[in-house]
This record gives structure tokens, C-alpha cells and sequence, in this order.
């Protein structure tokens, strides 16, 4: 009888010690997962302020860009207007007219290639960091598998 308690005592005693490791090595693996998930979410917030801070710098850009057309145009009219004014005939101020037109035109085209150009370099830039952290990501998962 002594035996078999001395039996049942040891076999509650491995299965004791072989759970409380099963269950530190759940817990450290549990923790080491948490520590990457909160790395990964790190960077993924970096990666954002990143993004948006590129994002604001373009923006910023075509604003600047947009203001300088404007006051760039409006002193074009008036120099326009002034010399329709001085125009001697119908047929100056035509011409006048239709070449200050033009201008404007050829003007205006430019400056909106210039700012598209704008728009889509900020938008490279600002899509860097986040492609970077999606083929981080889907690396990791590769790895995973």
C-alpha cells in the first residue's frame, strides 16, 4: 500500500512539475508575442506620422504653389488691363486681348502640370513608409509559415 501511494505520489508530482512548464513556456511565449505585436505597432504608428507628415509638406507645397499662381495672375490682368487701356483701335485691343488670352492659357497649363507633379510626389512619398510596413508585415507572415 505504502508503495503505491508512494507511486501515486511521484506520478502527481511529475504531472505537477511537467504542467507548471508546459505553463511558464505558454506564458513566455505568450509574452514574447505581445512584445512583437507592440514593436510591430510602433512602427505601424511611425510609419503613419511618417505618412502624414509627407502628406503635409505636399499639401503645404501646392498651397504655396497656388498662392504664387494667384498673385502671379493677378498682376498679369492688371498689366493686361493697363495696356488694353492704352490701346489705340478695336483691332489692338483684339489683339491685345487675344494674346493676353493666350498667355493666361499657356500659363495656367503649366501650372497645373507643375502642381500635378506636386500632388504626385507628395503622394510617393507619402505612401513610402506604409509600403514599407505592409512588406514588412506580409514578410513576417511568410516567415510564419
Amino acid at each position: 500500500m505504502a508503495n503505491g501511494a508512494e507511486t501515486m505520489k511521484k506520478t502527481v508530482e511529475q504531472f505537477t512539475s511537467a504542467g507548471s512548464t508546459a505553463f511558464k513556456e505558454q506564458v513566455e511565449k505568450s509574452l514574447s508575442a505581445l512584445n512583437d505585436v507592440n514593436a510591430q505597432s510602433k512602427h505601424n504608428l511611425e510609419a503613419v506620422v511618417a505618412s502624414v507628415t509627407a502628406a503635409t509638406k505636399g499639401a503645404e507645397a501646392i498651397g504655396a504653389q497656388v498662392i504664387a499662381f494667384s498673385k502671379e495672375s493677378m498682376e498679369s490682368q492688371v498689366a493686361a488691363a493697363k495696356s488694353l487701356t492704352s490701346a489705340k483701335s478695336v483691332q489692338e485691343a483684339v489683339e491685345l486681348q487675344t494674346a493676353y488670352a493666350k498667355s493666361a492659357m499657356e500659363t495656367m497649363m503649366a501650372q497645373m502640370t507643375k502642381m500635378s507633379e506636386t500632388a504626385a510626389a507628395s503622394v510617393k512619398e507619402s505612401m513610402t513608409p506604409l509600403n514599407a510596413r505592409m512588406t514588412a508585415m506580409v514578410e513576417k507572415m511568410q516567415a510564419a509559415r
